[in-house]
């Protein structure tokens, strides 16, 4: 089987695998491109690892992750907005490291409510006043952070921002070249403006990645490790592709998936099952 050019593996999808393993293991199988985490890049240290991914040969997709910014002012939310500034250099000498197509893009995640808090606005608006401090430094980097909307389930304990259209509010004071938004089809399938905001994202220029899982009830308990294999779920990949390829995004896409049956598997079975189900579900609907 031809794998398609515009895969790219997130690393999540193969969360056991260490870095040397997840570039291997992706390369050998065709695919051209992958997404990283931080906690792996940061086991072998960033100069090591940005040399294994130059040796690959892979294009880099995206960072994971940065955000939590929804704690009030103190010295937790400055470690954190500390953090985010290391998560930017690494997004920087990864891309910088990739093979040629290589996107230097953090995706964030916003943070759940405080512990106590139900101050939801509150929240949301220091999502934004984080992203205006956070701003200039990727500008200088040349990182766009590409904010993530996540199921509003999330809305609790890992993200405030529950709809492409509230990440796009949030981008909207900055630079798209500095901050965009994550399109990921297990978080936003739901959504009825979906397409309309899909549209909207498209002519701001902000459509930083589009990600690609399904969705499947029931749920498992840990509703986090709930994503599936595309076409083992509900999501129309065939019109959500379209809608966001009709906006001329052209870049790679990657599969993410946390799931702890498919985790289970071995890594190389991982990749070319993913690779299969890409070729049927999304590959169809690209230029």
């Amino acid at each position: 089987m031809t794998v398609d050019p515009r895969l790219s593996i997130n690393q999540a999808t193969i969360k056991y695998a260490d870095l040397a393993t997840a570039l291997k293991v992706t390369a050998d199988a065709g695919v051209q491109s992958i997404g990283l985490w931080r906690e792996p890049v940061n086991e072998v240290g960033l100069d090591t690892a940005a040399k294994m991914l130059a040796d690959s040969g892979l294009r880099f997709s995206t960072h994971c992750r940065g955000g939590f910014f929804t704690l009030p002012e103190g010295p937790e939310r400055r470690a954190s907005l500390d953090d985010n500034r290391r998560a930017i250099d690494e997004t920087a000498a990864l891309a910088a490291a990739g093979a040629a197509g290589s996107t230097a893009v953090l995706v964030l995640v916003a943070g759940g409510l405080p512990e106590g808090s139900r101050d939801l606005i509150g929240a949301r608006s220091r999502v934004h006043d984080a992203l205006t401090e956070l701003a200039p430094y990727a500008q200088d980097a040349g990182v766009t952070l590409a904010i993530e909307p996540l199921h509003p389930m999330f809305g609790s304990d890992r993200c405030v921002v529950s709809t492409l259209g509230q990440a796009l509010d949030l981008a909207a004071d900055f630079d798209p070249s500095v901050v965009g938004a994550a399109v990921d089809t297990f978080h936003i399938w739901w959504d009825p403006q979906v397409y309309e905001q899909i549209a909207r994202a498209g002519r701001e220029g902000r459509i930083s990645t589009y990600q690609v899982c399904d969705w499947k009830t029931p749920l498992p308990a840990d509703v986090l490790l709930s994503r599936h294999y595309m076409g083992d779920g509900v999501i129309d990949f065939a019109s959500l592709t379209r809608a966001v390829v009709e906006t001329g995004y052209d870049r790679d896409i990657e599969v993410e998936i946390f799931n702890a049956d498919i985790w289970a598997d071995a890594p190389e079975s991982v990749v070319a099952r993913t690779a299969e189900a890409f070729a049927a579900t999304v590959s169809p609907h690209l230029p």
